[in-house]
């Protein structure tokens, strides 16, 4: 009764007669402290036809195209023994307690030898009964006389709920060993076809081309189906016999009804049954159940200290039980037997006169559509530690019948037990389900396959709350979203993905209910990746854009480059482009650093982040010829060469922007290293003043040379300093300044920031120094320079001027705000070696370089 493996005591194979559930550990006595660290969350890698699929619980399933090195190779059969531990997986599990003996088939013979033969001829049979009929016994006996009749076996599977993709897959897994595996539709027909075996098929819902489609599919296979008349009949040349299956006789009625209370019937019993045969057309089930009436109401006459047929002692009986007074058996008044209302329809009197934890178990399968929980959950569900043999009591009385490999409520009981009171707590109980199936389903001991197994009980539990969703209060989840979340990756590692697919649409509709937008992109993305990997490409892409869209506005950054990646495959396979807000995210798109709960990527990579490029987007490009033909498949790839060069122009040309910009700022940081140049000293108030005991304004004199000529005037020169009227230097209505040459020499600077001396006087005169250093031009003038003032800087650069004839007066001060004006003419040397100064008679304003 393990509920995350089964083992063989599930199937009432015990040898040793122990109980085989462990004791569980005792709780510690002092709780550990210990800081445990979380485990990533578990990821199933699968391939999906072309498709590697790693489901990601977290973000959201990533899709790519599986490399050929992960491609599995064509599946193989199973081993007889592995087929022998299939099929007995494919049974229900025996309910715990002493082991009740079969009950015989009885007045069945015929059919079951005609059906025997039809299959052993390779035809296909349908068997046709009312619920109840005892359809489901009779295929069990027939499927065991043909175990030897086909190479492949006998192959049981349910088609309640299932459509027929559904049960080819059920098929190919049951033959097949291709765990972690789902093949596409023509490989998946390819290997179905090769399947040579006795399928037994119960509860088909479908008919008409749908069974056309299952039967062309299987060649090689001999079906018996087994279904109810309103199921739809199968086409005219489908070429399946029909076995109509009616009620019992009367004989036939009252040896089973002796059979299961083990005593022959009394002469008031043998009436009642009589009745009981006419009103109910002879179906078995109804004698099954009146024969749990009749041992009920043995016990009630026995005595209340009786110990039940379970080994425990009976619950008293509630006080809704019509027989409440037991008779001893010296005499008194009898215990009446049912009605015969109460025969017909002895669910309510059958339930009323079990234990308490069958009685919890019958309100949850009536909360949950008649699904039936598995025997390992009702401990936890009911609250009670030997809740697990309710079961036996169910299905002793014919309260519940298998189908599939687990158990459902019998045909009609749903319906008693509603008007019994029992759906009266049903949304209380359908949510006690989904919570405990919420914590079950996440827990990382149980494997997706048990997951898979309980897909019924999961997703009708998810079908009553989910219309009943309301937002959660703060702090809180929403108990059917939380199923969904982590149910959906267990059906899709489990490869149930019908119950994946029926999983994710729930879940959405309760997020959107709930007001959770982060849960409903997921369940939108998943719903992309499910079509994408059937080949619904238009589909995909609609649930992607959806989930892509939600997760935008939520700022999710790992969620939209998994949607863009998907999509981008959907628009790959497509050839159309995915339209310019695809890009965004897939080109270069940083990731942030692992969660706990989340998991890594998939070993093979992710997908490229360049979708290829249609027609959709509208972009405005020059073609200079049509495309060929040729070129048309090559058009995506030829799209995305143009998308990355002319991202990588725009990328070469911002590199060479800010290296320009580097560069400039660098050279003017570097360019004056002087914190004494004068334009480092500009003020508000005139630059230029006399100091005391000083009859110069800061310039250098220039000592008077008698050796000179008159024609020659020195080397200072002054430049113009005030503006004028209109604020420009160099214009006509500037002022002439006062030129006076300096006693000594001025140096010229070179470009790289050092002092050149040009000597005014022969070299043997030695020279003065100047007092104060003047900026120097960037470049050394020619011949006949112009320096003007920089335009772009705030303290312009006066001209030079050229110096007057009298060398002796001194220079007159100046009142612009540029500083002392400087008297450093670029000077040239001419071939006899005396100095000569290279001035220009006109200022200029251009800008100097």
């Amino acid at each position: 009764m393990d509920p995350n493996t089964r083992g063989p005591e599930e199937y009432g194979h015990d040898a040793d007669g122990q109980s085989s559930r462990p004791r569980p550990p005792r709780d510690p006595l002092t709780p550990d402290f210990g800081q445990h660290s979380p485990a990533l969350a578990r990821t199933v890698q699968l391939v999906s036809g072309d498709y590697l699929l790693t489901v990601n619980p977290v973000d959201g399933s990533e899709i790519e195209i599986c490399p050929q090195a992960e491609r599995p190779g064509r599946p193989e059969k199973l081993t007889p023994a592995e087929r022998t531990e299939a099929d007995r997986a494919a049974r229900p599990p025996v309910p715990p307690g002493p082991t009740r003996p079969a009950e015989p088939l009885l007045a069945r013979q015929d059919e079951r030898e005609q059906l025997v033969r039809m299959l052993a001829r390779g035809r296909s049979v349908r068997l046709v009964g009312a619920r109840g009929a005892g359809r489901t016994s009779l295929l069990d006996l027939v499927a065991e006389d043909c175990v030897d009749l086909a190479p492949d076996g006998v192959v049981r599977l349910t088609g309640f709920h299932r459509a027929p993709a559904d049960l080819l897959y059920d098929l190919f897994y049951s033959v097949y060993g291709a765990p972690l595996y789902r093949p596409e539709r023509d490989e998946l027909l390819s290997c179905v076809r090769e399947i040579g075996a006795v399928v037994v098929l119960d509860d088909i819902e479908f008919g008409g081309a749908a069974l056309d489609e299952l039967l062309d599919a299987t060649p090689e296979c001999a079906f018996l189906l087994s279904a109810t008349p309103e199921v739809p009949a199968p086409s005219a040349d489908s070429g399946i016999e029909e076995v109509a299956l009616d009620g019992l006789d009367r004989a036939a009625s009252v040896e089973l009804l002796e059979r299961g209370i083990g005593r022959v019937l009394t002469e008031d019993e043998a009436n009642w049954a009589g009745d009981l045969w006419f009103e109910s057309e002879g179906l078995p089930l109804r004698f099954v159940q009146a024969g749990a009436l009749l041992r009920q109401r043995d016990r009630l006459r026995a005595g209340a200290d009786a110990v039940d047929e379970y080994g425990v002692f009976e619950d008293a009986p509630p006080s809704d039980a019509p027989f409440d007074t037991p008779v001893d058996s010296e005499g008194g008044e009898e215990t009446p037997l049912p009605s015969l209302g109460e025969a017909a329809g002895p669910a309510r009197l059958l339930a009323s006169r079990l234990s308490t934890s069958a009685r919890t178990t019958l309100r949850f399968a009536v909360a949950l559509g008649g699904e039936v929980p598995h025997q390992a959950h009702l401990p936890a569900l009911v609250g009670d530690t030997h809740a697990d043999a309710a079961l036996g009591e169910l299905a002793g009385c014919g309260l519940v019948s298998p189908v599939g490999s687990r158990y459902r409520l019998a045909a009609g009981v749903q319906v008693q037990l509603e008007a019994a009171g029992y759906a009266d707590d049903a949304q209380d109980d359908a949510r006690t389900a989904v919570q405990h199936y919420a914590w079950w389903a996440g827990h990382p001991s149980v494997t997706p396959e048990r997951v898979s197994a309980e897909a019924d009980a999961v997703l009708a539990a998810l079908g009553v709350l989910v219309p009943a969703t309301t937002p959660p209060a703060e702090g809180e989840e929403s108990p059917t979203v939380q199923l969904a979340r982590t149910a959906a990756p267990a059906f899709a590692a489990g490869l149930h993905w019908s119950a994946w697919e029926r999983a994710l649409r729930a879940g959405a509709e309760a997020a959107r209910l709930a007001g959770d937008v982060s849960e409903q992109a997921y369940f939108h993305h998943e719903l992309g990746v499910l079509a994408l990997c059937g080949d619904q490409l238009d589909r995909a892409r609609t649930e992607l854009e959806t989930s892509i869209g939600l997760r935008g506005a939520l700022a999710d950054k790992r969620g939209t480059v998994a949607g863009r990646r998907a999509l981008a495959l959907v628009s790959d396979r497509s050839g159309t482009a995915p339209g310019l807000a695809a890009f965004g995210a897939t080109a270069g798109e940083e990731v942030p650093d692992a969660r706990y709960e989340e998991s890594q990527s998939p070993p093979g990579g992710v997908p490229t982040p360049f979708p290829p490029v249609g027609d959709t987007g509208t972009l405005v490009t020059h073609r200079a010829s049509a495309p060929s033909a040729s070129m048309a498949s090559h058009k995506g790839r030829g799209g995305i060469r143009n998308f990355a060069r002319r991202n990588l122009v725009a990328a070469g040309a911002g590199a060479l922007l800010v290296a320009v910009l580097g560069t400039v700022v660098t050279l003017g940081a570097t360019s004056d290293n002087d914190p004494n140049a004068p334009a480092n000293q500009v003020g508000v108030n005139p630059s230029a003043s006399q100091g005391p005991g000083d009859d110069s304004l800061g310039a250098d004199k220039v000592e008077s040379n008698d050796d000179k000529g008159p024609g020659d005037t020195g080397t200072a020169t002054s430049r113009p300093t005030d503006p004028g009227p209109d604020g420009t230097l160099g214009t006509s209505d500037d002022p002439t300044p006062t030129d006076e040459p300096t006693d000594d020499p001025t140096g010229t600077q070179g470009s790289s920031g050092g002092s050149t001396h040009s000597p005014t006087k022969p070299p043997s005169s030695p020279t003065k120094p100047p007092s104060s250093p003047t900026k120097p031009p960037t470049q050394t003038p020619t011949d006949d320079p112009t320096p003007t003032d920089d335009p772009t800087t705030d303290d312009p650069t006066p001209t030079d001027e050229p110096t007057t004839d009298d060398p002796t007066d001194p220079p007159t001060s100046s009142t612009s705000a540029s500083g002392p004006a400087s008297s450093s003419p670029a000077e040239t040397t001419t071939a006899e070696g005396a100095p000569t100064s290279t001035r220009t008679d006109t200022p200029s304003t251009g800008a100097l370089i």
